[in-house]
């Protein structure tokens, strides 16, 4: 009986060891390991080392977690077999109980209990956990290398992220309902990752109530028709209306009336145009801003066909969620506008 008591023990103990050590590596986050490494403590640089190939750590854990299941179950089996022999209990033999009540316990001491422990407490465990999986690795190294042998080579995209998009909303989601995150930072992160999904022409400014003018305007033409003037920058088409020549600031405009220039034709102040394909994706019209430094950008379709404008402000406004209106404003969403406008003329004609 002691003998199946030790190795019961036993067997329970290093499951309950591996699965702490899984529950801690996994718990440990980038921020925290970031910090260490910053903070020049060595076991950040082997925590980054462990985290840049999780496999080899993860595999030491598997195999010895899978040779105290399958031996101790072996060496219980075999010793509960001699112990109890054609004992029963109520109709049930002393080796099913015994298969029975180890299984229950695997259960609770070596999965539900270790694993919540190393989940909450991983922080405290981390020096422990980098101690051990030091030694497993040596001690267990031929396992460890055929292990990731295989898996090497059934894996089918080896620099693919194992996070996903929808990870990263789930755990944004996790968080809002911890508390970790308010309602609005959650919401936030959620349109950020949505960007790549989203096209330049569903937050675009329509054409149709664009504020614009032509190149042969003067300053003083356009300052006496706008002011007071709503919008920083104004595109300027040519004559004939059909693309955009370039695009005038605001500043430069009252500039250019204080120095007595009203005679001159905006064309003497425009700055080179940003274009930006309507069908393209938030994320390249970001990239594209931030290259150029540029606050607007000009949408036209495949045939270069301008469709209309889009600003820093509309990208913000998705980002955030919110309409920015300025004080200034008395349209919040031009596109809705741009609709009934359209609407307006489909009925009167």
């Amino acid at each position: 009986m002691t003998l199946l008591i030790i190795y019961f023990v036993f067997s329970i103990a290093f499951s309950f060891l591996c699965s702490i050590l899984e529950a801690v590596l996994l718990s440990i986050t980038p921020s925290y390991i970031r910090g260490k490494v910053h903070d020049g403590h060595a076991i950040g640089t082997t925590l980054e080392d462990f985290k840049e190939d999780i496999d080899r750590p993860l595999s030491a854990i598997l195999t010895l977690n899978t040779i105290a299941h399958t031996v101790g179950a072996i060496l219980v089996g075999a010793q509960a077999s001699k112990v109890l022999g054609a004992t029963s209990y109520y109709g049930i033999s002393g080796e099913a109980i015994v298969a029975g009540l180890m299984t229950f316990f695997i259960l609770i001491l070596s999965e539900i209990i270790p694993k919540t422990i190393g989940a909450n407490y991983w922080r405290s465990l981390v020096p422990f956990t980098v101690m051990s999986l030091k030694a497993l690795l040596f001690i267990l190294g031929p396992f460890v290398w055929l292990s990731q042998l295989i898996t090497k080579n059934l894996k089918n995209d080896k620099s693919k992220s194992v996070f996903s998009r929808a990870d990263l909303r789930a755990m944004t989601q996790a968080g809002e309902d911890s508390g970790a995150l308010k309602k609005a930072e959650s919401r936030t992160i959620n349109n950020v990752l949505k960007l790549d999904q989203i096209k330049v022409k569903a937050i675009m400014t329509p054409r149709s109530v664009m504020k614009s003018t032509i190149e042969s305007t003067t300053l003083q033409e356009l300052y006496d028709r706008e002011m007071p003037m709503r919008y920083s920058r104004i595109p300027v088409f040519d004559v004939d209306k059909e693309k955009v020549c370039g695009v005038m600031l605001k500043d430069d405009l009252y500039q250019g009336i204080i120095e007595g220039k009203g005679d001159d034709k905006v064309s003497t102040l425009l700055r080179p145009p940003v274009f930006i394909s309507d069908a393209a994706p938030l994320t390249q019209l970001q990239d594209k801003l931030m290259e150029t430094k540029d606050h607007l950008a000009v949408v036209t379709d495949e045939f270069g066909v301008v469709f209309g404008i889009v600003t820093w402000e509309d990208l913000m406004e998705t980002i955030l969620g919110l309409e920015i209106v300025d004080e200034t404003d008395d349209i919040e969403d031009l596109q809705t506008h741009a609709r009934e406008l359209w609407e307006k003329r489909q009925k009167q004609g």
